[in-house]
């Protein structure tokens, strides 16, 4: 067997790293260190993430693992480095911006990328520290892995590691770094940036990595006339359309779905003002930096579109033709309502499309935004319903009962149609009784806080599996208190 030439010697930690980004060269990105943080301590540790990469218990709980992850010290084999892209925020042209506060360490040789957030300032930092604070780095923590929880394509994280340095945002908080993990952390702004800057040859390299990496079916196309990008453009716009009817099925926002944010592999990427929906309201916007409600739950899927349209546009040096590019957007057209529409019958427990489905699921949405019916509640209560036919505890949730009683009797005459017992049992696990609500990770947040690091474990083995029961943790599963909707989160982290 001949030797792959990127793959590096074995480390006590038994990673290996093949590098392959690194290898693109230095238009794409700048080698550099992390800056250390003093007195580094554990916050929270992904078992899964870390079986993943065959990360042993006993390296994991090691100093130097501790160290590595801080960014107080490198792990044979990597190549650390910071990535530039450029992209749209909030819909307007925002130029060159980059990894202003990760650090690619490398990737491993099974194929996955690994990242440090909040690791010290980079060429790419525009006026900013380069840190990340504690509260949003346990938000990304637990919903990276929420997500993967609920099976939604998803960016990962390994672990969070504290440190006391301060760190001034709205106010002083604390520091710390969450090591993020991913077949690859390429958006849509890497095209963007060399297409806006003229740089072809860097945008078709990029594109031909990604192609040869990830998309190899693009090569071999007999779509649109053999072209491999606009295969590309369409593989990518299909993935985001599957992820953002996911999105919606389960009432998670984003809260800022910027081009620098879009993942070229259709993955959930940067949480920064996510939320969950509380009381369903298809307006909802969750980022207070959001004064437009550019992206808004219901906005959601027309911004997803906009943004690959962007993304069209960087590729169509490559692409050439632009009805290419059209046509191959225009499989996003296609998919999101398809694969909404799938999700939304499993959340019904219906296993195959009828006439009036469609009516069934708009139905339940209007009463559901008419009276401010909890989301997720309203889901897992409608999936016991099925189970044990006991309608009250749904109903209790609806101000007006004779329009819930209404549905409810259409609801009931479909799904009759269906094996009772298997209908429950997809129902149980489409809808979740556990989700990452924003009450619920701030008080994980102020606890540790107090360096109690409990609630952040706690939940982590709910969201993990957030179809199970989990007796003894109902509350974590019940109505939010009412301050939680004083809650505000912003871009600010």
């Amino acid at each position: 067997m001949i030797a792959d030439p990127l793959v590096k010697p074995e480390a006590k930690s038994g990673l290996r790293w093949r590098n392959r980004f690194a290898a693109l060269g230095p238009a794409f990105h700048t080698r550099l260190a992390p800056t250390p943080l003093p007195a580094p301590y554990w916050v929270g540790q992904s078992r899964t993430v870390a079986d993943t990469l065959c990360l042993s218990n006993n390296w994991l709980a090691s100093a130097e693992a501790l160290a590595a992850f801080t960014g107080n010290q490198s792990l044979p084999g990597t190549e650390t480095l910071a990535s530039v892209y450029s992209g749209h925020q909030f819909g307007v042209w925002a130029g060159q911006l980059g990894d202003g506060r990760a650090m690619l360490l490398g990737e491993t040789a099974n194929g996955l990328e690994v990242q440090l957030k909040g690791a010290g300032r980079t060429p790419y930092s525009r006026m900013g520290d380069g840190r990340a604070v504690l509260r949003s780095s346990i938000r990304e923590f637990l919903c990276s892995e929420a997500m993967h929880g609920l099976g939604i394509p998803t960016t990962r994280a390994l672990c969070i590691t504290g440190s006391d340095a301060p760190i001034r945002r709205e106010a002083i908080e604390t520091a710390a770094v969450v090591t993020r993990v991913a077949p690859s952390f390429i958006r849509f702004g890497h095209f963007e940036h060399f297409a806006y800057n003229g740089q072809h040859e860097q945008l078709r390299q990029l594109a031909d990595f990604v192609i040869d990496n990830f998309y190899p079916a693009c090569r071999s196309t007999e779509n649109f006339s053999g072209n491999p990008y606009a295969a590309l453009l369409e593989q990518v716009s299909e993935r985001t359309a599957a992820m953002v009817a996911q999105w919606q099925a389960v009432g998670f926002c984003h809260g800022v779905m910027n081009t620098d944010n879009m993942s070229i592999l259709g993955l959930t990427i940067d949480y920064g003002p996510f939320q969950f929906l509380d009381a369903f309201n298809p307006a909802h916007i969750c980022n207070h930096s959001d004064t437009q409600g550019r992206y808004a739950y219901n906005r959601q899927p027309n911004i997803a579109y906009w943004n690959l349209f962007c993304l069209g546009q960087a590729l169509l040096p490559l692409i050439e033709e632009q009805e290419l590019a059209i046509a191959a957007l225009e499989s996003y057209k296609r998919v999101f309502p398809a694969e909404l529409e799938k999700r939304m019958r499993a959340k019904l427990g219906l296993s195959h499309s009828e006439a009036g489905e469609r009516e069934l699921v708009e139905g339940i949405l209007t009463l559901l935004a008419q009276d401010k019916v909890d989301y997720s509640i309203f889901w897992r209560r409608l999936s016991q319903f099925a189970a044990d036919g006991q309608a009250e505890p749904v109903r209790d949730l609806f101000l007006d009962r004779a329009a819930f009683d209404t549905w409810l009797s259409t609801y009931t005459d479909r799904q009759a149609q269906e094996d009772a017992a298997r209908s429950a049992a997809l129902m149980r696990q489409t809808n979740p009784k556990f989700v990452l609500r924003n009450h619920l990770g701030e008080q994980a947040i102020q606890q540790a806080r107090e360096k109690d690091f409990s609630g952040v474990a706690n939940l982590l083995t709910l969201l993990e599996n957030p179809f199970d029961e989990h007796p003894g943790f109902e509350p974590q599963a019940d109505f939010p208190p009412d301050w939680a909707s004083s809650i505000e989160i912003s871009c600010s982290s």
